[in-house]
């Protein structure tokens, strides 16, 4: 057989007895017209209603707060009633982050937080917080912020726009008793306290990630950009052990191709924040987070001019370097990695492609074989544009003309360069010496 709980509704007085004639001798006394407090069969219907709503608030959610709002119902001040539930709900919604942990959310949030930051948290501020920790669910955050508002214009909080009437408040009382005033666990989303005890504790199997990231998939939106932008944090963080820099940023590259404008905003506006407050590590970090997930075409064209320079810079000094035919792979690599997908900047072009093509021609000796396969990678790519700088390259005093004209070998691997090109690539202004090199 299977218990059910029955719980036993609030029994509350009767105020009919006392209620209807103090109100009608208090308007009287102040010369006041009675019509300006609810009439006594609207505080009579919000009164019987009010025994089963107080039964669902848990025995120890029933505060001070939750009695003076009964004193308002029953003296007919629905404005001030719904101030006294809605700021039982929001002490309440504190305490959830509470405990939740106060020393966890920093990480969440990417920004400093404790007791104060709590307490002088707006009402919007506190829901959205509530929101990303999984604290009330999608639904109870639209019903609660739709309780802000109506706090915020109909009750004795502030000079009010209008008047309710008792089926408003009691609406009001259950959508913050549901969401707010109760025990009940949201099973939606991502338990965002379990999420980050896991990810500190090791690096994930496979297994975890596959459940970590199933879960992040089917969470709603608000947790998922959340999440992201906490990924993101924790790896720009340089106090973070490494297993968790890793794992942080392998989650992320499970959904990058899928990133919301929500998310994408969030983590540029993070990037943003560093280079504004000069934390130069984080922000390389950063820098790092959007190159490994291969989003960099998401940076400004300032930075990904830097980016890629450095990068041209210092494969070309390999190159010219002792060793080169063994050293180049990863620079090459880097390089194709900043390039794959984005258009490059026009004023790291000519420098791009002055070093890829000298690259791939190599020297009298030959080319890195280990990394010739990121040049023609890169140089199968070129635009028009890149193209046209390219063959611009051989009539400048150039490493690359300087070899071309010196040495066979160059020569005929430059001839490979050229059948590699895609010939719908070619601009009108390089088709003659396309066809000569052909």
């Amino acid at each position: 057989m299977t218990n059910v709980l029955v719980v036993n509704p609030v029994q509350l007085p009767s105020v009919s007895t006392f209620s209807a004639p103090m109100l009608t001798a208090l308007t009287s006394a102040l010369g006041i017209d009675r019509s300006v407090l609810a009439s006594d069969n609207q505080i009579q219907n919000a009164w019987q209603n009010l025994p089963q709503l107080l039964s669902n608030i848990p025995p120890h959610l029933r505060t001070e707060g939750i009695m003076r709002m009964c004193v308002a119902v029953a003296t007919g001040l629905f404005d001030s009633a719904i101030n006294y539930a809605w700021n039982a709900a929001i002490v309440e919604l504190r305490d959830k982050v509470r405990r939740f942990g106060i020393h966890i959310i920093p990480q969440i949030i990417d920004k400093d937080f404790d007791e104060k930051k709590l307490l002088d948290m707006q009402d919007a501020e506190l829901l959205n917080l509530c929101l990303k920790l999984n604290l009330i669910s999608e639904t109870g955050y639209f019903m609660l912020d739709q309780c802000r508002d109506i706090r915020n214009n109909f009750s004795a909080a502030h000079p009010v726009i209008g008047n309710i009437d008792e089926y408003e408040f009691i609406s009001f009382l259950n959508r913050c008793s549901r969401h707010a005033l109760s025990d009940e666990q949201n099973m939606a989303g991502v338990d965002i306290k379990e999420f980050m005890t896991a990810l500190n504790a090791a690096g994930f199997s496979p297994e975890q990630m596959q459940i970590w990231c199933d879960r992040i998939a089917q969470t709603f939106n608000a947790q998922r950009d959340a999440i992201f932008g906490m990924l993101h944090g924790i790896y720009c963080d340089p106090s973070k052990d490494e297993h968790c820099r890793v794992t942080a940023i392998s989650v992320c590259n499970h959904f990058a191709s899928s990133f919301s404008p929500n998310s994408i905003s969030l983590l540029i506006n993070q990037h943003q924040k560093y280079q504004a407050k000069g934390e130069q590590e984080r922000f390389k970090a950063s820098q790092a987070f959007f190159e490994n997930l291969k989003l960099i075409g998401l940076l400004s064209e300032t930075e990904r001019h830097a980016l890629i320079s450095t990068a041209c810079k210092n494969l070309m000094t390999i190159h010219k370097g002792i060793n080169n035919f063994y050293n180049e792979g990863p620079f090459a690599e880097r390089v194709a990695k900043l390039a794959e997908g984005h258009r490059i900047p026009e004023t790291v072009r000519r420098e791009f492609v002055e070093t890829v093509v000298t690259c791939s021609v190599g020297n009298q000796y030959g080319t890195a074989n280990v990394a010739d396969i990121y040049y023609t990678q890169m140089i199968k790519g070129f635009s028009p544009r890149e193209i046209q700088a390219m063959f611009e390259l051989l009539s400048s005093n150039t490493v690359l003309s300087r070899r071309v004209n010196s040495y066979a070998r160059c020569r005929a691997k430059f001839k490979g360069v050229v059948h590699s090109l895609q010939l719908s690539s070619i601009p009108t202004s390089s088709k003659s010496i396309y066809d000569s090199w052909l």
